[in-house]
């Protein structure tokens, strides 16, 4: 797995992941909110963090993480991908090389 900066090109398949992602494990958000929510986090919130994402092998994207002012602000996996360490690995380098030392997590989020 590697970690990479992420390019403006990769943008579209972030917000596949994001929005693939939420939909698996956001089920407090209706629809209308995600689609409210969907332009917003691609023509201003990713430019507003510093992305890293995750690629594997073959340079898919599997996941992401934002960190802005020391804050994980978005941490987001695909949902094939799930539960195979990819959001750790993320977290841990948002620790190390991005200044992370807080994250904010939605109640409802299990």
């Amino acid at each position: 797995m590697n970690i990479e900066i992420v390019e403006k090109a990769d943008h579209l398949k972030l917000i596949e992941i994001w929005e693939a992602s939420v939909r698996a494990t956001h089920d407090f958000l209706a629809e209308d909110d995600l689609q409210e929510l969907k332009p917003l986090i691609l023509e201003q919130y990713f430019d507003a963090v510093d992305l890293r994402c995750a690629k594997n092998g073959n340079g898919e994207i599997l996941g992401f993480c934002g960190v802005h002012d020391g804050n994980i602000e978005m941490l987001f996996i695909s949902p094939d991908a799930r539960g195979k360490g990819i959001g750790s690995l993320l977290a841990a380098r948002a620790l190390k090389e991005q200044g992370a030392t807080k994250v904010d997590v939605n109640e409802q989020n299990e």
